[in-house]
Order: C-alpha cells, then structure tokens, then sequence
C-alpha cells in the first residue's frame, strides 16, 4: 500500500474485529517532555481483572421437576396425571424464562441505546399475556427517544402509554418535552408546557423549566429564556443552580459576558442558590476554550477563595487548555498535582493529553500516553481513537490510520459523527478523496449525521483539487439537512461541561 493510500480503511470501519488483541504502537523510545513520564511512572496499578459473573438460572431451587406437599406418592399416580403435571410445570417455568428473556433483552437494548430494536421488542413484549404496562419502562424509552433523536416517535409511544390505561405524570411529560428540547423542536416543547400546565396532576416544576431554557439558549432564543424567567418567578418557582449553571454556559459561548456576570453575581448573593463545582467547570471551562488562560487561572482563584473545592473534571478541563496552549509544563504539573491529592486519572485526562501532542503531530508523545493509558486499565472511548487517527494524519503517517480504524473494531468502539469526521479529515490530509466519498457513504449509511466539519473538511479538500461540481453537491445536500431535523448533540441538562 502507498505512503499516502487509506484505500483499505472503509472495509475496516463498521466491521468490528473479535480477535485477540495485540499492541500496534511500540514502547521503548524516549519523550521530550520528562515531567509527563514523571508522572506516569508513578500511576497506580492496573485494575483487577472482573470475575465472570455465574449464569443466572431459569428454574427456582426445587421448583423443577417437582411435586406439591400433597401430591399423591409416585407409585400411586397413574402415568397420564404424573404426565400432565410435568407438562404444567413445563409451561409455567417456559412461561417465566420467555419473560425474564425479553425484559432483560429490552433492558439491554436500552442500555446500549439502540432505539428501534428496543421498540421492536417492546412490542413484541405487549402481545404477550403476561404484558402489564409500567411507567417505568415508559420512561425509559421515551428518554431513550429523545436522546436518540426521536422526538415524534417518543410522542407516538406516549399516546400509546395514554391509551394503555397509565396516567401521565410530570415526569413523564418531562421527558417528552425533553425529547423535543434536543432535536431543537422549540415549538413543539412549548406545546407540551401548555398540556402541562391545564393538568392539575403534572404541573412542571424547575427541571421542567430547566429543559426548556437549555433547548432555548442552545437556539440562541435567549428572549424566550428571559419569558420563562419570568413565569418561574409568576408560579413560585425559584431557579436552582443547575438552571443559572445552564444560562452561565450558554451567555458565555454566546459572547454575553454582562449577562452572564450578571448571572454570576445573583448566585454570590443568594442564600438559597450559591455557585458549586458546576459553576466553576463551566467557567473556567468557557475562558480555556477561547484560549484565555490567564482568565481561566484567575477564576479558579476566585472560585478557589469562595471554598469551592476542585474535582476530578476540573483539573482535567485545565489539563484540556494548558495542552492545547502548548503549554506542557504547566499540563504536567496538573497532573502531578492529582496524583499529589489523590485525583485518579481518567479517560478523559488521558484524552486531553493525546490530543495536545495529537494536534501537533508528536506521534511518540501521543503513543506513550496511548500505552501508558491502558497500562493502568482504562478504556479507550471514541475520542480517543479519534485524536489518534487526527495525530496520524498530521504527522502524514497514514498507514497507521488503518491500523487504528482496525484496533477500534478490535474495541467495539461506538462510531458516530466524531469518528467519521476524523477519518474523513485522515483522508483529506492523504489526498485521497475516492476514500474519503466511501468513508462519507459509510457514514451516511450508519445514520451518522454529518455536521459542519463533515462539509468543511471535504469542500476544502474539493477545493485543492478545482473540483467545483462536487463543492455544489455538497453545499445544496448541507442546506438540505439544515432544514431537517437535527440529531442530539446536546449535552445532559446536569452536565453542563460534559465535553470535558
């Protein structure tokens, strides 16, 4: 395979490899930057592997093949009644195992967030006798829905929870404002507020309000933010710190830095909604994505002095600035002052610092955070294989791409929007653009929504080569989408520096 060709790669996305895992990166080579092997030598142990856990059993201890206390003795039954019991005792426990089956089935489904399997068995769970509707599996889905970017399917799934006889809570209308709230349907959660409000029995209540006014600043609509202020304030309802962390957050990225000093300095006076560790998060975190880190320092001081105590994602969210700085040594002594205080290294702080050296192309710096990461037992996530694969294709060693694309099959490693990208991105730097279009069909075809740096990356690779029909097509299918209903790129409304 040539230098430059990623030719093999689209075969390798998608198709999850199950052998044995090996290391592709070497480990014995030097690093410029002695503070970070410092502080990695000086990790903890890897994890104990888990026990397997025993299988679980269908039948009960004693339950088959089994008698009742007064049953007749065996050499006193005929053979057709010891016959029929047997074949009672069969159905029965068959009966059991079928529902332990297809609830943990769905159960799991839920969990691995596959949505339309998990509805296809939800229905095939309502045809069975035994099938008695509950608010809890209800919930489940519909906030599985509306993370998965089913708002009208979670509504189709609530009516049908209506006609099944169950009464709708807060909670549940919550959740299905919820779901419209992240696909940035406005109007149709406003909808849902109303419904709330003419209902005695499910009046919304501050998460309620809370939801809304995420969906309204991740819009920009901070007029309609200011409104629901308001009727908070009109029905008794006081904002709490996870509802001004929120408006914090979005005023920040918005560049309305008076409002949300305003914001900040409501919270430093009230007695009932004083700032925490969130608080600090997202504003250090807003001042170390612009880069501000002299900002960012000065208020983690403050917030320091306020006796706000610093937590695990704190530090990595300074770990995430300094590396993208560049600023190494004040990375490591971050992390070095973790381990200091007893702050595990997580993925994410692994994450921050492949990144830093991803960006730059350091490929051996990048490797011995990579090997030094699962060294102490944690899993790589999608973010990391994507800063491996942007890593690589900045420092033009292509070949390794494939090997990455292959190690995260290996994995299991989820392939969404961020995947994609970065193997697109991987491909542009190649110049390979008939691998790039496959990639971007695979893409597609996963139901992976291409974003804005999908269509920026491939136009302006489109552009090097004066391919100006092809530039057409994409912009006119990015305006198609635009109008289409978006998928959930939003963060939890507890979460506000989640990204981090």
């Amino acid at each position: 395979m040539a230098t430059n060709s990623l030719s093999s790669i689209s075969s390798l996305i998608l198709t999850p490899l199950h052998s044995q895992e090996k290391s592709i990166f070497p480990t014995n080579f030097s690093t410029k930057y002695p503070s970070i092997i410092r502080c990695a030598m000086a990790s903890s142990p890897s994890r104990n592997s888990r026990l397997s856990e025993p299988k679980k059993k269908i039948w009960k201890e004693g339950e088959f093949p089994a008698y009742s206390e007064n049953s007749i003795p065996v050499f006193q039954k005929k053979r057709t009644q010891i016959k029929n019991v047997k074949k009672k005792l069969d159905r029965k426990a068959k009966a059991k195992a079928w529902v332990n089956t297809v609830t943990e089935s769905l159960s799991d489904l839920i969990l691995k967030k596959q949505w339309l399997q998990a509805l296809q068995v939800f229905e095939m769970l309502r045809e069975q006798s035994f099938y008695q509707p509950k608010e809890g599996t209800y919930m489940k889905l519909l906030v599985l829905l509306g993370k998965s970017g089913q708002p009208r399917r979670a509504h189709q799934l609530f009516d049908t929870m209506i006609e099944e006889g169950l009464e709708p809570t807060r909670e549940l209308y919550t959740a299905l404002l919820a779901a419209y709230c992240r696909s940035f349907l406005i109007d149709d959660a406003f909808s849902i507020l109303v419904k709330m409000k003419a209902l005695p029995q499910c009046q919304p209540d501050v998460f309620t309000y809370s939801t809304l006014i995420k969906a309204c600043i991740d819009a920009s609509h901070f007029d309609l933010v200011e409104s629901l202020y308001k009727e908070m304030d009109e029905r008794g309802i006081v904002p709490n710190t996870v509802t001004q962390n929120i408006v914090l957050s979005g005023y920040g990225k918005a560049g309305k830095f008076d409002q949300m000093e305003k914001i900040l300095s409501g919270m430093l006076q009230s007695p009932t909604c004083k700032p925490d560790v969130w608080t600090m998060n997202t504003i250090i975190a807003l001042f170390g994505n612009m880069g501000q880190i002299e900002m960012m320092e000065r208020w983690y001081e403050k917030f320091r002095d306020f006796n706000i105590e610093p937590e695990t994602r704190t530090f990595n969210i300074l770990i995430g600035a300094y590396g993208k700085k560049r600023m190494y040594d004040k990375m490591s002594s971050v992390m070095e002052y973790m381990r200091k205080l007893e702050f595990p290294w997580t993925t994410s702080t692994y994450n921050n610092v492949i990144e830093a050296f991803s960006d730059v192309g350091d490929v051996k710096n990048m490797e011995f955070t990579f090997n030094q990461m699962r060294a102490e037992g944690m899993k790589a996530d999608t973010k990391t294989i994507c800063c491996l694969v942007r890593g690589y294709a900045n420092a033009g060693v292509f070949h390794k791409v494939v090997s990455t694309a292959q190690l995260a099959g290996r994995l299991e490693i989820p392939e969404n929007t961020s995947f994609f990208n970065a193997v697109i991105f991987a491909c542009a730097k190649a110049d390979d653009l008939m691998e790039m279009e496959r990639v971007y069909r695979r893409m597609k075809e996963k139901h992976c929504q291409p974003d804005d740096n999908t269509f920026a990356v491939m136009i302006d690779a489109y552009s090097k080569e004066g391919m100006s029909d092809k530039i057409y097509d994409l912009e006119q299918e990015r305006d198609k989408m635009v109008t289409a209903t978006p998928g959930d790129n939003s963060s939890e409304v507890m979460d506000p520096a989640s990204d981090v």
